[in-house]
């Protein structure tokens, strides 16, 4: 009985509501022109979205094929640089470093599901100057799994890494991404983690 009772106050508002729009069609009206709008403005924010991604990876692509390309950068823009490279790659990425940023310039989530902390050391004179030492690594080791909840610890530069950081992050599984690594990744357009040796095997069952 309940369910029959049930279908007829159901069938019964929705034949009242039907008899009320047809009494005021304009609402009809205003509820699909409202419902339009909205689409049009999601359009238009997606456009602007595509159009501002474009000149930013156009800007990066001037950057990275300048006369000086990544050497001419502020450690800030090399760490912009480094993020925008990641979601060219198709992360999830953002810049993260500030005077108290735990050891981590970028984080970024891989479309395998993989956390990517990543260390950005730019240097002034990268070819004579001194490589990164393996303090760095240290830092980073402490800090990646603990408070970033990442898998994948990485130290980029555009300069070069001391034989005992080469050593001792093969030994801990820090990757290393030295300047002609660096300049294969952001030449070549293929993702970091084909180019890097001994990346971390994607979580079971991830993915985006």
């Amino acid at each position: 009985m309940l369910p029959i009772l049930g279908l007829f106050v159901g069938v019964s508002l929705l034949m009242a509501l039907l008899r009320w729009l047809a009494a005021h069609w304009w609402v009809v009206v205003l509820l699909v022109l409202a419902a339009a709008g909205v689409a049009a403005v999601v359009a238009w924010q997606r456009q602007v979205q595509e159009q501002a991604d474009r000149q930013r990876m156009s800007r990066l692509r001037m950057v990275l094929t300048g006369p000086s390309g990544l050497d001419s950068l502020k450690p800030d823009a090399f760490e912009f640089a480094v993020r925008d490279l990641l979601r060219r790659d198709g992360c999830r990425a953002e810049k993260v470093g500030q005077s108290n940023d735990q050891s981590v310039d970028v984080l970024a989530d891989d479309p395998m599901g993989r956390r990517w902390a990543l260390q950005c050391k730019h240097k002034q004179d990268p070819l004579n100057g001194k490589p990164v030492s393996v303090g760095v690594l240290y830092s980073l080791l402490g800090t990646y799994q603990r408070v970033h909840r990442a898998q994948v610890p990485v130290v980029v530069t555009n300069g070069r890494f001391s034989q005992k950081s080469i050593e001792w992050g093969r030994q801990q599984g820090v990757l290393l991404v030295d300047r002609e690594v660096l300049g294969r990744w952001a030449s070549s357009g293929r993702p970091l983690w084909e180019l890097l040796p001994r990346v971390p095997a994607p979580r079971s069952g991830s993915g985006r």
